[in-house]
């Protein structure tokens, strides 16, 4: 299956999911119309006692739940989790005390204290998650939560005094009730808490889109349960079974929340991040900064045991002390000793084979061998650290270890590892590792091996380079030959297409002084032509690609980036142009003539696997060849592309639109008369 044809599994499921929970929560208001619809299936049922104890066993759980995540919140500090805590209170609370009015039980009659309890309850409940599904900045939530005591205080005086003004009949709670809970004006504070409930289930629901939870689920459900309770509520006729309807909506509503909390402690084992998902991104990146520190601290811990620093009773006291902190279980303790003993020792291997890929970076081929070996050295000494190296170099059979190729402590004891360091299959050294406490594993001992086999193919690249060095930057540009040299994998045929300038030079009337001069004079010539121009060329950072009879090719940006190259290209020419009147000085001799252009090239190797050279192809080579073969002699012509590179730079003369040999499009050139001051000097 394709990842694409995963995503829309994904999305059909998620779909299908959404659909069954819209289905389950339109079940009650269903219900709820077909009541209303069909009065003589609105049974009456009016039985206090068992009212009174339904309600207030719901409602005294549900108040201690929202206490619990009150005091989350504060610990925390997150005022996402304050307000919903505070929610749970209001509308718990106020059932609380919608039970404790119940008649007949503690008051003798009904009064409209017990009537309306419920929906001020929940009216105060959505007003508070409404705002807590609102993204918080930090000072908004320090400001927020500094006033929490202010919040909750303020949220029990309203209930105590409701409480009071019911059970002692004192205004303005001193009237009957009517039919129904909500009626005049208190209807209209019901809608406005439906809205706002609706308002608070959106918020959460693109909270759990960003970061999905169980308990952000929960409470996207309770939302959606307790609007519908207070819709119940402005509807049903008091004691009938669309009355009771409600009830059984804001018991569902707190049960499924609890429910999901008790889920959510099964699978963690603690209740310390039993609402962590509910909280503010704030709080969210601080709890996992929190949890990443502690595992980083406990990872220090073992790291630091490895070396003998720490005893493995020091390790079980820090990792008790975290497990205390954040009020881990014992398995969850265990779990974080044992991902942290893991990570350890990632991070070590780890650590070990980035200074591996260090040594091969770090490891220039110029060096003398002992100067290279001791670079090595110096790199590994403390990455490997409590272990130690040295390196012994093998002369006529023996091994000899100098000191300053050992890094570490050698005393007796430990394990010892030897691994020998070959050169085209006959030993040249040995490497030697030992561990002053404890024993090598075997991802110690592979390490250990890919770092000999490192510091073989650095002395052998180093002895190579000796022996090439001379031969092979003659039969190439020294740029070409350096990226060879660095990275062998340059020869591979190919390439690819990067933004260039080249620059073809060709020698004018050399064809005639040909037929008229001695072979070995044409030689000589040639050479002395060459070897005050190719400098030039190289100094200027070009790359000479190819001698083509008396003429010859080079780029500049490659394999070196370059971004004045336009430029490099046309100052190389000009000081070419002015080194051939010293080199063939008088009218009849050969001179250069030179063709410049800037543009996209292929540039890399062509050829076969026997036999290769680098090359670069392309228009913007081709047009460089036919604006030299338009140049008269002693001059340089550049084209369009080359004279917008170098701006203000470049002294020039046009010549037009011109048309070219082997192209349908004329080029527009330019004849190349010098450069200003402060460009003629070498970069």
């Amino acid at each position: 299956m394709t990842s694409k044809d995963s995503r829309a599994g994904r999305a059909t499921g998620g779909a299908v999911r959404t659909g069954v929970w819209a289905l389950h929560m339109a079940l009650p208001l269903l219900a709820l119309w077909l009541l209303l619809v069909r009065p003589d299936l609105d049974v009456r049922w009016e039985h206090h006692s068992s009212h009174f104890w339904l309600v207030l066993g719901v409602a005294a759980v549900n108040v201690l739940l929202g206490f619990r995540m009150h005091w989350a919140a504060c610990a925390r500090g997150d005022a996402r989790l304050l307000l919903v805590s505070l929610a749970f209170v209001a509308s718990a609370g106020f059932l609380f005390l919608h039970a404790v009015a119940t008649p007949g039980v503690v008051l003798d009659e009904a009064n409209v204290g017990f009537e309306v309890a419920t929906p001020i309850g929940l009216a105060i409940a959505a007003v508070l998650l409404a705002v807590s599904a609102a993204d918080f900045s930090e000072e908004r939530q320090r400001k927020l939560v500094g006033r929490a005591p202010r919040l909750r205080a303020g949220l029990l005086a309203i209930m105590v005094a409701w409480a009071a003004a019911s059970l002692l009949g004192l205004p303005p709670l001193d009237f009957l009730p009517a039919e129904t809970e909500v009626d005049g004006p208190l209807a209209v504070v019901a809608m406005g808490a439906i809205a706002l409930y609706a308002i608070a289930a959106a918020g959460y629901l693109r909270i759990h889109l960003r970061r999905p939870a169980v308990m952000l689920i929960a409470l996207i459900t309770a939302s959606a349960l307790l609007a519908e309770a207070m819709v119940t509520v402005v509807f049903a006729p008091n004691w009938q079974l669309s009355w009771w309807l409600w009830h059984i909506l804001m018991t569902a509503g707190f049960g499924f929340f609890l429910y999901s909390a008790f889920v959510q402690y099964r699978r963690e084992g603690s209740s310390a991040g039993l609402f962590n998902a509910i909280s503010t991104e704030a709080t969210a990146a601080a709890i996992r900064t929190q949890y990443g520190s502690a595992l980083t601290e406990l990872t220090a811990a073992l790291h630091r045991s490895q070396i003998g620093a720490l005893t493995r009773e020091e390790i079980d006291r820090i990792a008790a002390g975290l497990a205390a902190r954040f009020d881990l279980t014992e398995r969850q303790t265990e779990v974080l000793s044992r991902a942290a003993e893991a990570l350890a020792n990632e991070q070590e291997h780890g650590r070990r084979l980035a200074v591996l890929a260090e040594v091969g970076a770090a490891s220039p081929v110029k060096l003398p061998e002992n100067e290279l070996l001791e670079r090595i050295v110096a790199i590994i000494g403390t990455a490997f650290a409590p272990d130690a190296i040295r390196i012994g170099q093998s002369e006529e059979g023996l091994v000899a270890f100098l000191p300053e190729l050992t890094s570490g402590d050698w005393s007796e004891g430990g394990d010892v590892a030897a691994f020998p360091i070959l050169i085209k299959g006959i030993q040249a050294g040995v490497a030697e590792f030992r561990r002053p406490i404890g024993e090598f594993s075997d991802a110690d001992r592979s390490i250990f091996e890919i770092l000999t086999a490192e510091i073989s193919i650095a002395l052998e690249n180093s002895r190579l380079y000796g022996q090439v060095e001379s031969l092979f930057r003659q039969y190439m540009s020294p740029e070409v030959a350096a990226a060879l040299l660095a990275d062998p994998n340059e020869a591979r045929l190919g390439g690819r297409v990067i933004e260039t300038t080249a620059l073809f030079a060709d020698l004018r009337g050399f064809t005639r002084f040909s037929e008229q001069s001695d072979p070995v004079v044409i030689v000589e010539l040639l050479n002395r032509y060459f070897a005050t121009s190719v400098p030039i060329v190289l100094e200027e950072g070009g790359t000479v690609v190819q001698f083509i009879g008396d003429a010859m090719l080079a780029v500049f940006n490659t394999p070196n980036r370059q971004d004045d190259h336009a430029l490099r290209a046309c100052r190389a020419a000009l000081r070419i142009q002015d080194a051939m009147l010293e080199v063939a000085p008088g009218d009849d001799m050969p001179r250069f003539r030179i063709g410049i252009n800037t543009g996209p090239a292929l540039v890399g190797n062509v050829g076969s696997d026997e036999i290769r050279s680098f090359n670069v192809m392309g228009d913007t080579i081709n047009v460089a060849a036919r604006l030299e073969g338009v140049a008269w002699t002693g001059n340089v012509v550049i084209g369009e592309t080359t004279r917008q590179a170098i701006g203000e730079a470049g002294v020039v003369e046009p010549l037009g639109e011109l048309e070219l040999k082997g192209r349908t499009q004329p080029v527009t050139a330019y004849r190349l008369v010098g450069l200003r001051a402060s460009q003629e000097q070498h970069a």
